[in-house]
């Protein structure tokens, strides 16, 4: 029985607080989902010390629900979650199986058990992440298949938790009501944690952090026409956070090698390249959507 263990040494030696440094430096913002995830790693370097010193240690329970809106970090934090178990030895491999209801519930009678035990063989070992968990329980249709594919899923994180974690993501609202109409699903998450939406100066942020990644800087007047196109497009439909940062910083992209490309005959430099410039950002349609409407009002 081992009778000491210094704690800094035993961090370094698993790794994990590498992972924990780049959860920081890939996620803006998001500081108590960053919080949550420092205490679970915590508990769980505790959990394998004290079975290293042959104290009574129940394996912990592991299975976790994430909620929040799309474009949160949601799959990032599941992927960092898998690597921090494989290091401290509580997943056999630091994979993430991603799926959604169409990989788990099949259209017709004999299909759905298949498909289901199918994506459960692949994750095993791992960490199986099922986005839009809410879609497997469709109560009003009779029809479904998807009751199947939760009875499944709650014998196999029963009997095999200690080979597979489970993490169910969706909207918040959506999530609670899924759980209080599967209360077995509930008795079996450990952790819940909750991905807040990005402010607009986190999503400014996250956008700049995602132009220098590929070589690319805003203009001041740029930085000043995104912060503008920042605030309009959340007040627009089907806003995503990230993802929809992202999408438009594709766009931008285009926009800005179509002007470019405009005057062959001007010799372009380095600087010209890597700079995105307010024309770029200012030909969004959300600006010519939204800016007519509140002169209007």
């Amino acid at each position: 029985m081992t009778e000491s263990v210094n704690l800094r040494e035993e961090l370094e030696a698993v790794g994990i607080d590498d992972i924990l440094a780049q959860l920081d430096r890939d996620l803006i913002g998001l500081q108590p989902v960053k919080t949550r995830i420092r205490e679970i790693s915590s508990l769980l370097l505790i959990e394998r010390i004290r079975k290293r010193m042959g104290l009574g240690s129940e394996a912990p329970t592991l299975h976790m629900s994430f909620t929040g809106n799309p474009g949160t970090g949601k799959t990032t934090v599941a992927l960092r979650i898998a690597g921090i178990l494989h290091k401290l030895g509580f997943v056999r491999r630091g994979q993430v199986v991603s799926v959604t209801r169409d990989e788990l519930v099949g259209q017709y009678i004999g299909h759905t058990a298949p498909k289901t035990k199918e994506v459960l063989k692949r994750a095993m070992g791992g960490v199986l992440f099922i986005d839009e968990a809410y879609y497997l329980h469709r109560p009003d249709n009779e029809r479904d298949y998807g009751q199947e594919a939760i009875e499944i899923l709650l014998q196999v994180m029963e009997s095999q938790r200690e080979d597979l974690v489970v993490i169910l993501a969706g909207y918040g609202e959506r999530m609670d009501r899924f759980f209080a109409s599967n209360p077995g699903f509930r008795s079996r998450i450990a952790h819940h944690i909750d991905f807040p939406d990005y402010s607009d100066g986190e999503l400014l942020e996250i956008a700049e952090l995602m132009l220098r990644d590929m070589a690319y800087r805003f203009s001041a007047e740029a930085r000043a026409a995104f912060v503008r196109y920042i605030g309009l497009r959340k007040t627009q439909p089907l806003f995503s956070n990230a993802r929809s940062i992202r999408n438009a910083l594709d766009r931008i992209r285009l926009r800005q090698a179509n002007r470019l490309v405009a005057d062959l005959d001007r010799v372009i430099t380095a600087d010209r390249i890597q700079s995105i410039e307010a024309p770029d950002v200012l030909a969004s349609r959300v600006f010519a959507v939204a800016e007519p409407i509140a002169a209007r009002a």
